[in-house]
């Protein structure tokens, strides 16, 4: 199948309501913020539940969560070895032959590239591996349109633990959660690098389906069902393989501010997004 032959840049709006779309364990687990108080997602968390997703609508991917593991393999080492191509590229020695084998395995490492360096085990008469892969699609981490407010409150609980003569303590820590905010992501799939990992046009319409159902099967007790929303995609696809317009230029045309002092609900925020000659964003309206 033919590689991308246009550039694409998206964009996703995103809606948090009483959630915590990305702690850091850095910060007692607190929601991402910077030193202005605007919220963030990064873009490795970002990353991960694409490749979620990814694994859900049936493709193959290299980095797979523990909760995800589908192939029973427990380390990207594994994983690589016993993969019957990358085996015999390593043998041989061929660095070029390993990374193509990796991007026709997986849709993960040709869409975002992989760094495989892997130290030889006791029993491994070969080498070890140092592969380097740039993938096409880059992402950026998401922000909140204004700054947001984190509410924390103390858990506890009512049963023990471990059996024992004495009931355990009742507290068990903190929960942090982001009152509501509007986050925006950016992004682009770059056809040169497209050409090398084999990156191709079902490939990017997989990258956007994942992208509007972003949150399916992402529920857990920080993120409970319907508390992250994908409010909106715009998906630009370009006339040409460099593209008619910088990215930076593309992803300025969306703008997202707020209507009230204090925004409570997406209600309370305007979302556009501008144009630029030749040049018209596909829209994907998700609430």
């Amino acid at each position: 199948m033919e590689t991308l032959q246009n550039k694409i840049d998206f964009a996703v709006v995103i809606a948090v309501r009483h959630a915590n779309p990305n702690g850091d364990p850095l910060n007692g687990n607190r929601p991402r913020e910077t030193y202005e108080g605007y919220g963030e997602i990064s873009d490795v968390c970002l990353k991960r539940k694409i490749r979620n997703r990814m694994q859900d609508l049936g493709a193959a991917v290299f980095v797979q969560s523990d909760d995800k593991c589908s192939d029973g393999f427990r380390s990207l080492k594994d994983r690589a070895d016993a993969n019957p191509a990358l085996a015999a590229a390593l043998k041989a020695k061929d660095r070029e032959r390993y990374a193509r084998a990796a991007c026709e395995t997986w849709l993960d490492v040709r869409s975002f590239g992989q760094v495989f360096a892997f130290k030889k085990g006791k029993d491994d008469k070969d080498e070890g591996v140092s592969v380097g892969v740039r993938g096409p699609v880059s992402i950026h981490p998401a922000f909140s349109a204004d700054p947001v407010i984190i509410d924390s409150l103390q858990i506890t609980k009512s049963v023990n633990s471990i059996t024992g003569d004495k009931k355990s303590s009742d507290t068990m820590g903190s929960k942090h959660r982001v009152d509501f905010g509007v986050y925006t992501t950016f992004g682009s799939i770059n056809c040169q690098l497209a050409e090398k990992t084999g990156f191709t046009q079902a490939d990017a319409d997989l990258i956007l389906q994942a992208l509007r159902t972003l949150f399916e099967n992402d529920a857990s007790s920080a993120r409970p069902d319907g508390s992250m929303e994908v409010l909106r995609v715009y998906w630009w696809v370009h006339n040409c393989k460099s593209g008619q317009y910088s990215s930076a230029k593309v992803h300025r045309l969306l703008k997202v501010e707020k209507r009230v002092e204090i925004p409570r609900s997406v209600e309370d925020y305007s979302i556009t997004c501008g144009e630029l000659e030749g040049l018209k964003a596909e829209v994907y309206d998700e609430f």
